[in-house]
């Protein structure tokens, strides 16, 4: 692609405010050379061969002085033959390296922008109307006793809130409760690792472009997951899918850990911005033509679980500047929060493409017997801290905090008290 649509790549990598365009020039450079190498060791291979068999030959016919001649010549070219292999082995490292460089390119459907306030609103929902006095979700988390901040940070650190009695069980609450949305989707629950091998943080894209953002276990050389979507796509790695099979759906609850590097100011207070946090993630591996209309689905999905939650939310289409490195669309959804009056991020739906199956090799045989690449897709279903925010803000009333239909069952009661 990069061969044929020189041009039009380096436009779309634009769209993505990609700053280092000339990377596209330098990969085919890398390739030409190492096209080039290849050849003169094919043609090196090749002439010590052929040579070898007339050796043979003249050995045969008495002709020793000729035979000996060719076997120096014989020497020369395979002496040649290592540093030729070499420097292609090298050139091809090159051009791996800069290959992991280029992100994903952005679909046709993503918009100009730089930055958050750029994206495209879809969708929008009437905020709640509360009074003047609510509290924010801190402030009820402590009255109630749910979540325990300082507690965490003297465990551990900022970042890690400890939750109790209530807090607990309305999180586990929250968690089965998307399971078995997910499930009754036809989403197949998995339970994966929640620490990675680098080939599986190479293969979704994690690396090398958030190595900065993962923790990471020195010892073994394992990463801590940011989200499940890394080892549950990752069971499909290397793997060749029967047609058949797809579409494959498949649902996850972990906790996910960030070290969120550089976040700092009110935006990280109470559960806005954490280290460690649950979440629970939908992931479909699909066939390449039928990827959008499987956004599609898992946008609405998404949204009507949203609605079953009865909280106020929006739906962004991320434009260029705001996108992920591995993402070709992503449709972000908010929620509002009612006492700090701003909409807050709990999903992430995106399309990869076959950005991530060709990292990953994963592909099925299509009806011609052919090997394709898959396409794939995840979405948050959904984060947890700031659908808990905003549940505890926009459902506070003077003496409690009322809760969803849709969590009684799970949670035992309708009231926070």
């Amino acid at each position: 692609m990069l061969r044929q649509k020189k041009e039009w790549v380096k436009e779309r990598l634009a769209l993505k405010n990609f700053k280092q365009l000339e990377l596209v020039d330098r990969i085919i450079s890398l390739d030409d050379e190492r096209k080039k190498l290849q050849a003169d060791f094919d043609s090196l291979q090749s002439k010590i061969n052929a040579a070898s068999k007339d050796i043979g030959k003249l050995m045969a016919a008495g002709n020793k002085l000729a035979a000996e001649q060719l076997k120096a010549d014989v020497a020369t070219w395979k002496s040649s033959l290592e540093p030729v292999k070499q420097t292609a082995s090298e050139t091809e490292k090159k051009l791996e390296e800069a290959l992991t460089l280029v992100p994903n390119l952005p679909s046709e459907k993503v918009p100009g922008g730089f930055a958050a306030e750029d994206n495209e609103v879809v969708k929008e929902t009437a905020k709640p109307l509360l009074d003047d006095n609510v509290l924010p979700h801190w402030e009820l988390a402590k009255r109630y006793k749910l979540i325990d901040f300082e507690l965490g940070t003297k465990i551990t650190g900022s970042g890690f809130p400890v939750y109790t009695g209530k807090g607990a069980k309305l999180q586990r609450s929250l968690i089965q409760y998307f399971l078995d949305y997910n499930t009754a989707a036809g989403y197949k629950e998995i339970v994966p690792p929640f620490i990675v091998n680098a080939g599986s943080a190479f293969a979704t894209g994690q690396l090398p472009d958030k190595e900065g953002q993962m923790y990471f276990v020195n010892e073994d050389e394992f990463y801590l997951i940011p989200t499940s979507e890394v080892p549950v796509t990752n069971i499909y790695r290397d793997t060749i899918v029967k047609q058949e099979e797809l579409p494959i759906k498949m649902t996850a609850y972990s906790p996910c850990f960030r070290r969120e590097a550089g976040s700092y100011g009110k935006d990280v207070r109470g559960l806005n911005r954490l280290h460690q946090f649950e979440k629970v993630e939908i992931v479909q591996i699909v066939e390449a033509e039928k990827s959008y209309s499987a956004f599609d689905e898992m946008v609405s999905h998404v949204e009507q679980l949203l609605l079953t939650l009865q909280l106020p939310y929006r739906i962004l289409n991320l434009c260029g500047g705001d996108m992920s490195f591995t993402s070709a669309l992503t449709y972000d959804f908010e929620v509002y929060s009612g006492a700090q009056k701003r909409w807050l991020e709990v999903s992430s739906v995106s399309n990869f493409e076959a950005y991530q199956s060709n990292r990953m090799k994963c592909r099925y045989k299509d009806e011609n017997g052919k090997n394709q690449l898959v396409h794939t897709l995840n979405g948050s279903s959904l984060a947890l801290p700031r659908i808990m925010a905003c549940l505890l803000e926009n459902n506070q009333t003077e003496n409690n905090i009322q809760l969803p239909v849709v969590l009684y069952k799970y949670f035992g009661s309708g009231v926070i008290d």
